[in-house]
């Protein structure tokens, strides 16, 4: 049977991506980058929109992991790019978005913009700051499917003006609207170390930011963060299974604990509006059931959950690890969209964000049944959509 957009973007990425002879990545495609955690260390790629929704769907399908050797899908190219199934010889269209052209400017400190931030999707993702400390631990706590500390260079130090350059640039020639930081565990630090960017970001180039960041301070900190304009934060527990989130988070398990980052998530989005804050969590390593259970809790406090299919990074302490069988995401993802619908979450507001490195509820739509539920709460959307237009205008307006 033939896959739809968020099926195809399942399987892809459970599954990986062979790059046939016919293609050309260096012309047509942007950058490998192991930034951020590593989960960009795969091909951008954008599926091709199917009825009833038409909505194109982005991901990042692995092309360099162990486990690609062994994929039925293969990307070649015939007038346009196409993937091929070989076990039904199934073709489906995708794009593939180019590498920007500020990719390769430089800042006016010397810096090359593609080390400052880079493309995810549509939106600009910066790390800034120190490696995360879990990384820098005699102790070897960190966590067990992450390469940061093998990305991160210790010695490139991001400016505030740093960012600010390569945020205007890409709004300006890409069409950015949101920016989203990430610090890593940061000892106490995070919170502090953020503030003055997202200061210039909102002062200087007028986008969203978003902050994925640590529970380490005491949650009066976060809500300075909430006044000075912040539109996202989120919140990455990984795990719901007490065992796993121990197991696979050590340093997070030995400085913080799993509840630090639930209470924070909590209180966070209860001084946000309804769908401001996420919890990310990772779906493949844990019972399926406890994912499930995650995606529950997340919406109940009116948050969204962000879901991140596991994979077994090159030079991670997993790698020899299992990708999930794409079954396992399709019911994890329904349940998703399910959750969001149920409790009225909204989606798919903001301008111009899509997101290539996890599945997001809005493309989750397409496995939903089709039933009036589901075609009310994509009403809702829309109409919500259209009325924040405004809101978010006069969030992107900067501040001189």
């Amino acid at each position: 049977m033939r896959l739809n957009p968020c099926e195809l973007a399942i399987d892809l990425m459970c599954r990986g991506l062979e790059v046939g002879p016919t293609c050309d990545l260096a012309r047509d495609a942007r950058g490998l980058s192991r930034t951020r955690a590593g989960l960009g260390s795969g091909l951008e790629l954008v599926a091709e929109g199917a009825p009833p929704r038409d909505r194109p769907v982005w991901l990042n399908a692995p092309i360099t992991e162990g486990f690609v050797s062994s994929t039925p899908w293969r990307l070649d190219f015939d007038d346009r790019y196409f993937v091929l199934d070989r076990r039904d010889g199934e073709r489906y269209a995708v794009s593939l978005p180019s590498e920007p052209a500020w990719y390769g400017r430089k800042t006016n400190s010397g810096l090359e913009m593609q080390d400052v931030g880079v493309l995810q999707g549509t939106y600009l993702g910066i790390y800034i700051g120190p490696i995360c400390r879990y990384w820098r631990s005699e102790d070897e706590k960190q966590c067990r499917f992450c390469t940061t500390g093998l990305n991160v260079n210790p010695s490139l130090q991001k400016s505030v003006q740093d960012v600010v350059e390569t945020a205007l640039a890409a709004k300006q020639e890409s069409g950015v609207t949101f920016v989203h930081l990430n610090t890593g565990y940061q000892e106490g630090a995070a919170v502090r170390l953020v503030k003055p960017y997202v200061e210039a970001l909102k002062r200087e180039v007028g986008v969203l930011v978003g902050v994925q960041i640590a529970p380490e301070v005491p949650t009066s900190e976060f809500d300075e963060l909430i006044d000075l304009g912040v539109d996202h934060l989120s919140f990455c527990f990984e795990y719901f299974d007490q065992d796993a989130f121990a197991r696979f988070c050590p340093g997070k398990e030995d400085t913080l604990g799993q509840q630090a980052f639930l209470d924070t998530l909590a209180h966070c989005q209860s001084r946000m509006p309804r769908g401001a804050c996420s919890g990310e969590i990772i779906a493949g390593n844990e019972p399926i059931a406890k994912t499930l259970e995650a995606i529950e809790f997340i919406t109940k406090l009116g948050a969204f959950p962000t879901v991140c299919i596991f994979r077994p990074l090159t030079g991670s302490a997993m790698e020899d690890w299992p990708s999930p069988e794409p079954a396992d995401m399709r019911r994890v993802l329904q349940h998703l969209w399910r959750s969001c619908r149920d409790r009225g979450i909204p989606i798919g507001l903001a301008p111009n964000i899509e997101v290539s490195l996890v599945i997001q509820p809005n493309d989750a739509a397409y496995l939903s049944n089709g039933g009036w539920r589901d075609r009310i709460y994509l009403w809702r959307n829309a109409l919500l959509k259209r009325l924040a237009r405004p809101l978010f205008r006069k969030r992107m307006r900067m501040r001189n």
